[in-house]
């Protein structure tokens, strides 16, 4: 119970990733001040107050990422803090309004009321392998991408590509903040992140599994990594928790394009009728790799990747969003 006596801040803690780190730190023993915009509403919250430890441990606090100060209090005592909160989806009206604004100004919010209390030791932030690897480079089966490198907020801006460019600007704002503040920032990049649900809404990275089953016949000309969320949660505490935690850690236990990821769910489900061709006829995207040497810093040994999307399809089953 490394946890036991600490209370730490966890923000947006009702989604996908958030939620497995608050089960995950109450399962350590601290103490969690939750923040979610609203405590009341009981799709964001039921979720998290049926957490082992949580009618003990588990604080929830009201915030919203646009609004001034809005995480004091919640930041307030707190020894560490994990900032997750950041919208997550791929169609989008007004890029600004609904993934910038939020990404950006949320991130600085969260680091402003972590600048303004003594007792915040460290401070790690949930990015993005969208905020490393999307730049001029090209990418192959020989290329590793690792954590020196940046993406470039132009190239994204060029190719529209706002999620990207929503945590690629979120984690240059985090860096510069943190430090012109003198913060012990740390940021965790996982790839697209898949494993057991706990909200019952569907997240989006859960939806690119359910999009492979659901009846659809093809499937994107991408190639991207994944990791198990349980994984991405135990990295984040420990590197919250290792003293030689330092700077950036990418993510990845494995890359794959979604043709391979969709024949490994037919080895798993020989029934499933699952997509079979990609949406384009061009090329396919190439593979390429994610280096794994900084990671292992933080003693994290990963899920294999049949596992995670095993557990992903029995939970998308559980949850109702797929009848197989």
């Amino acid at each position: 119970m490394s946890g036991a006596g600490k209370t730490v801040c966890v923000t947006g803690a009702s989604g996908f990733i958030a939620s497995w780190l608050v089960k995950l730190l109450l399962h350590r023993g601290y103490t969690v001040k939750a923040s979610v915009r609203d405590p009341a509403d009981p799709k964001k919250t039921e979720h998290l107050r049926s957490l082992e430890g949580a009618s003990e441990r588990l604080h929830l606090v009201k915030a919203n990422l646009l609004e001034d100060g809005s995480f004091d209090s919640a930041i307030d005592g707190c020894v560490g803090v994990f900032h997750t909160a950041s919208p997550f989806y791929h169609d989008t009206t007004d890029p600004q309004a609904e993934l910038l604004d939020p990404a950006v100004k949320g991130t600085l919010n969260v680091l402003n009321s972590c600048s303004k209390t003594s007792t915040v030791k460290r401070v790690i932030v949930t990015s993005s392998v969208a905020a490393v690897a999307y730049n001029e480079r090209p990418r192959g089966s020989d290329v590793i991408v690792d954590e020196t490198w940046f993406s470039n907020a132009d190239f994204c801006e060029q190719n529209k590509s706002w999620y990207v460019l929503s945590k690629t600007l979120a984690e240059e704002a985090a860096w510069k903040f943190a430090k012109d503040h003198d913060i012990d920032l740390v940021t965790i990049n996982p790839a697209m992140v898949i494993g057991p649900l706990l909200q019952p809404t569907l997240n989006t990275s859960s939806e690119a599994i359910l999009n492979l089953i659901n009846g659809s016949s093809t499937f994107p000309n991408m190639t991207f990594g994944w990791v198990d969320v349980r994984d991405v949660c135990e990295a984040h505490i420990l590197a919250y928790e290792v003293p030689s935690a330092t700077g950036r850690y990418c993510l990845v236990e494995r890359v794959l394009h979604y043709s391979n990821l969709a024949k490994i769910i037919k080895e798993l489900y020989p029934s499933i009728q699952v997509a079979d061709k990609p949406a384009d006829d061009k090329p396919l995207a190439p593979d390429f790799q994610v280096s794994k040497e900084k990671v292992k810093g933080l003693g994290l040994t990963y899920t294999p990747l049949e596992e995670s999307i095993k557990v992903t399809i029995e939970s998308l089953k559980e949850k109702g969003f797929v009848n197989l």
